[in-house]
């Protein structure tokens, strides 16, 4: 079974940057598409990255495109998310999750597996 332990949330100010790491226990990490969500205090959970299974093909929101990078390392069983220009409302918990997908999406309940999260605080 998958299991993740994330990392590099914290507080930073406006227009800094923060990089997040997720790894993963368990031989099958190359398997997955791997996404990023996140979830900010009464609001649903909702998508910021994904990545294919080889790494080869991102996709992001508008809302994050062009100041988030998502990247992932099959050979240390990791997933980044390195976040650039952040704002207030990047402010959240931010969530890495596996899909067993042959292809990139969105959609929340296709992630089966998930991370415990990692608090991203952007204030000044």
């Amino acid at each position: 079974q998958l299991q993740f332990a994330e990392s590099g949330g914290g507080l930073v100010q406006p227009g800094g940057s923060l990089r997040l790491s997720c790894a993963a226990s368990g031989r099958t990490f190359s398997s997955y598409v791997m996404g990023w969500f996140r979830q900010a205090p009464g609001k649903e959970r909702e998508f910021v990255a994904a990545i294919n299974r080889s790494g080869g093909s991102t996709y992001y929101p508008d809302s994050v495109k062009g100041r988030f990078t998502i990247s992932r390392d099959n050979a240390e069983n990791t997933v980044y998310l390195q976040m650039n220009s952040l704002t207030p409302e990047d402010t959240a918990v931010y969530y890495c999750a596996a899909a067993p997908s042959r292809y990139m999406t969105t959609t929340r309940y296709e992630y089966t597996v998930w991370g415990q999260g990692t608090q991203v605080t952007v204030s000044s």
